[in-house]
């Protein structure tokens, strides 16, 4: 018999009351699917590691002239009537000759700060001058992308969502408690018109009942599409209803409830490094790194995460030469490899529409940062304008791994007996930036022989899909599946990382040129040599910037060089640095794929550009949203001249991450690298009198009698 329809909509009032009460009286815990909300430190508590002077032109901003730039902000006129959310504050760093022609003691150039701000749904653009007082531009943006997601604008998402009725009727449909519900709201990149001229995120939800671990419980094909700035719920899509919430079994990764499998174990006994002298590195002035023969200025960002600048290294007559003028993670392009509703728009691109300095985390001493690691915290504003510390989110160390630096022996027969070796000791900057269910390690890694070492270890949790199925054996078609069954009823699906850096190379100077060396393979002449074939290194000079656009080919081996065209050795040859790819993927998508479109940097490994002070971020300056329109590609497109110029050397390494098992519940680490090389850089090793390490040069250390 049908109800009644009095008795139907009495029923939906009572629903609608019933979840209005848990609504309104239930702390929902609240999370990020790439934003994990973090605890900001106030300012009163700021460390002794802080100054509120600047003292390099590329010193970050202080708190005080945050401050002072909310105050500028609140009295310019645009926003006398209504404050706009502060989605980046940064130094807007002064123009390159100003930086190289500055000395100690001098004074400052001018102190200004860039700042991208939305009010009522548009972006504007801002310069404040900080010396001036005022605001010297003002630009609103006309164009595609929206600014970096603040904490702000995900909570709200949040927020909107939890008082929607048909979204809270799905949640009880699941049989999902209200106490153990985690909602998370991520970027939608972009799909077509009807997601122009508003700003939306996606949520998707997790059970966190019996885990800390609630990215392996998801709530599988329930996603809902909100407009932050209208606060409304655009769409709600509700399509696995039939999928079980995965069990919480075996989640738990925390040590305080630790292992399941106590007899696999794998126990070492504690070690560190021991410095009885203590470190080796000083800072100066709270941002200048000493150590060994290298010289550089590191500072926090709240994009790009940790930026190091003006390095450089000291040669043979004790001149310290110009290396790199900046370098840092431009972009990093995650897109997961399932066509499904509730999958398809998960392509992000974490630096542009979250900040890897946003979602830095503080270390943990001792096991992201050795003994006699230096801490330096991050100042950075909130979306109110106030500035906020992020305490501890860098930390400089030596290591020391057993590697050799140097060595040889020789065997006594030829009467020589000699036996040399030095250890190999190394400077690291790291960051770590969790990106909601990712951890990634960002580490910048300086060797007395001149290499420069950058790596990006991968951990964390794997982003899951929920699936009816056990175990392979009852899935009808595997081919069908998006990645591998790491657990009972649960995917992990087939995904990449991407991390492009921006590398100002400056070879002593900023003059420079790109040229790749490519290993041909050459014939011999009849009755040459016994020999068939040989290879031959053939230097190309690039000349335009389509010349040094880089596929890496395994079969087609190449070197790639920045030098100094002006600047010769002893010998006559250029100076220069190499670029040395590790291991490293490339982006297999169509390049009409609207993610790849607005990943484009992807397309190949290494580009060159002209230095531009507006060309910064590989996938442009408003990543959220964007249609690809303000990217490296575009502006590579134009082929301008590179021979001899103040150019920019792009790379971009890469993992494609097949799931497996052994990833849940939680991640082992995995990295790859590529190393910045001299070439001719130095007259000779430039370590040859590094010295060989005693016994007596170290304390004697036994283990404790039990």
């Amino acid at each position: 018999m049908e109800t009644p329809y009095f008795i139907r909509f009495f029923l939906i009032i009572s629903i609608a009351f019933f979840i209005f009460g848990c609504s309104t009286s239930t702390a929902y815990r609240i999370t990020n699917l790439r934003s994990s909300s973090v605890i900001n430190t106030p300012v009163h508590n700021s460390s002794h590691h802080l100054t509120d002077t600047p003292l390099h032109p590329l010193d970050p901003l202080t708190v005080p002239e945050i401050n002072k730039i909310r105050s500028i902000l609140s009295a310019f006129e645009p926003f006398l009537s209504s404050f706009p959310s502060i989605n980046t504050l940064s130094l807007d760093e002064p123009d390159k000759s100003q930086v190289l022609g500055w000395k100690p003691g001098e004074q400052l150039p001018p102190r200004r700060a860039s700042v991208e701000s939305v009010l009522d749904g548009q972006t504007h653009l801002l310069t404040v001058d900080l010396d001036l007082g005022v605001v010297t531009r003002h630009v609103v943006s006309i164009g595609s992308g929206y600014p970096m997601l603040t904490t702000e604008d995900q909570t709200t998402a949040l927020e909107v969502l939890y008082s929607d009725l048909e979204f809270n009727k799905s949640i009880l449909a699941r049989g999902v408690d209200f106490n153990d519900l985690v909602c998370g709201s991520s970027s939608p990149g972009w799909y077509g018109a009807d997601e122009e001229g508003k700003r939306i995120v996606k949520v998707q939800c997790f059970s966190g009942q019996n885990t800390p671990n609630y990215y392996m419980r998801p709530i599988e094909g329930l996603t809902a599409t909100v407009d932050v700035d209208k606060r409304e719920v655009v769409k709600i899509t509700d399509t696995g209803r039939d999928i079980p919430i995965p069990k919480e079994t075996n989640t738990d990764y925390l040590y305080s409830t630790r292992s399941q499998f106590p007899d696999v174990d794998p126990e070492t006994n504690p070690m560190s490094m021991e410095q009885p002298k203590g470190p080796s590195f000083t800072i100066e002035n709270g941002h200048i790194v000493k150590w060994a023969n290298w010289v550089f200025h590191i500072r926090p960002d709240i994009r790009a995460g940790m930026i190091i600048s003006q390095a450089m290294i000291r040669a043979e007559n004790g001149e310290y030469r110009s290396v790199m003028y900046k370098g840092f993670a431009s972009e990093v392009f995650v897109p997961y490899m399932d066509p499904d509703e509730a999958w398809y728009f998960k392509t992000y691109m974490d630096a542009g529409e979250y900040g890897l300095g946003a979602t830095a985390m503080a270390l943990l001493e001792l096991n992201d940062c050795p003994r006699y690691s230096y801490y330096m915290d991050g100042v950075f504003a909130s979306a109110d304008g106030r500035p906020f510390i992020r305490p501890n989110m860098i930390c400089i160390f030596e290591r020391y791994a057993g590697d050799i630096g140097w060595r040889h022996s020789e065997i006594p027969v030829m009467g020589f007996d000699i036996r040399e070796s030095r250890p190999k000791v190394t400077l690291v900057a790291r960051m770590v930036a969790s990106v909601g269910n990712y951890d990634y390690i960002f580490d910048w890694e300086f060797q007395t022989d001149g290499v420069i070492r950058i790596k990006v270890g991968l951990s964390g949790m794997l982003l899951v899909k929920g699936t009816p199925y056990e175990n392979i054996y009852n899935i009808s078609n595997i081919e069908d599946m998006t990645g591998t069954l790491v657990s009972e009823n649960v995917i992990g699906v087939v995904h990449d990382h991407h991390i492009s850096y921006h590398l100002d190379m400056d070879i002593d100077g900023p003059n420079n040129s790109f040229a790749e060396v490519n290993l041909v393979k050459e014939e011999t002449s009849l009755g040459q040599s016994p020999r068939k074939s040989y290879l031959k290194a053939k230097r190309k000079v690039a000349k335009t910037e389509n010349d040094a656009k880089i596929k890496l080919k395994l079969y087609d081996p190449s070197e790639f060089h920045v030098f100094n065209p002006t600047r010769r050795s002893r010998l006559g040859n250029p100076t220069g640095y190499m670029i040395i790819p590790g291991g490293t993927a490339a982006s297999l998508l169509d390049h009409d794929d609207p993610p790849q479109i607005r990943a484009a940097v992807t397309n190949n490994q290494i580009w060159v550009t002209p230095h531009n002070k507006s060309e910064v971020w590989a996938g442009g300056l408003l990543t959220s949203q964007s249609k690809g329109e303000d990217t490296l590609a575009v502006w590579s497109a134009r082929d301008r001249e590179i021979e001899n110029k103040d150019i920019v050397l792009w790379y971009t390494l890469g993992f494609h991450h097949i799931p497996c098992q052994e990833d849940f519940p939680v991640m082992p680490t995995v990295s790859s690298s590529f190393e910045l090389k001299p070439v001719n850089f130095f007259d000779r090793n430039p370590i040859l009198n590094a010295k060989p390490t005693f016994q007596e040069d170290l304390p004697r250390c036994f283990a404790a009698s039990s």
